[in-house]
């Protein structure tokens, strides 16, 4: 196990939660110049973009469950790395949405069960959207978030240009997707809110586990078949 890239992995996690969820809590709606769904949007490809360039020599910058196994399933990344990279992934979600939630209940009539950036589907979905589409919304959107990564760092792909793409795609993702599901695409961003919201966010996720990991496994079978180098 090494411990500089499982506390890589913890920060960059923490800061994708915070600053991308707490973009949604904090700012999106905020008195005549919050910032919408572009705003957040773009705040999740930013703190992907800005953690590749801080933490991606060290350990690779997967901050997602479902990227570390898309990359494993694609021949990238060694199965002895899943458990430790998850794990610290998971709880840097976890301090993430902590942090976010003690800055939040900051203000006067804070709930948190009326929105804290959770995902979900039918009655918690932003659009009502049904489960069927979220679960084919978070496969797809994941797959194509890994063909993504997949491609910008392939050995062959101009070097250094990588967190640019994965960033805009991350955002592109939100983009599409925020009024299906709230766009999880990560069980870490999924599971640090959910655990301070509870009720349905908590009974709902599983689905964004299963679906961002099959999403992510499919896309790293693809590329590893169709797309990688012979």
């Amino acid at each position: 196990m090494d411990l500089k890239k499982m506390g890589a992995e913890f920060m960059g996690t923490f800061w994708l939660v915070l600053g991308g969820c707490g973009s949604a809590v904090l700012a999106a709606s905020f008195p005549e110049v919050g910032i919408g769904l572009l705003g957040v949007s773009f705040a999740f490809g930013l703190t992907v973009l800005t953690m590749a360039f801080a933490i991606g020599h060290i350990s690779g910058c997967h901050l997602n469950p479902a990227v570390s196994l898309g990359l494993w399933a694609g021949g990238r990344f060694e199965a002895k790395e899943l458990v430790p990279y998850i794990t610290s992934q998971v709880l840097g979600g976890i301090a993430g949405a902590a942090i976010l939630y003690v800055i939040a209940s900051g203000q006067a009539g804070f709930d948190v069960t009326a929105g804290f950036a959770t995902n979900g589907f039918g009655a918690s979905s932003p659009g009502g959207y049904s489960m069927i589409a979220a679960l084919v919304c978070e496969v797809v959107m994941t797959f194509m978030f890994l063909m993504i990564i997949l491609g910008s760092t392939d050995k062959r792909a101009p070097a250094g240009f990588a967190p640019i793409a994965i960033g805009l795609g991350l955002t592109l993702i939100h983009l599409i997707s925020i009024p299906v599901t709230n766009t999880s695409v990560n069980p870490a961003r999924s599971t640090g809110v959910a655990i301070f919201a509870g009720g349905a966010s908590i009974s709902q996720l599983w689905l964004f586990w299963v679906a961002p990991i099959v999403g992510a496994i499919l896309a790293g079978l693809v590329y590893k078949c169709f797309c990688s180098e012979k």
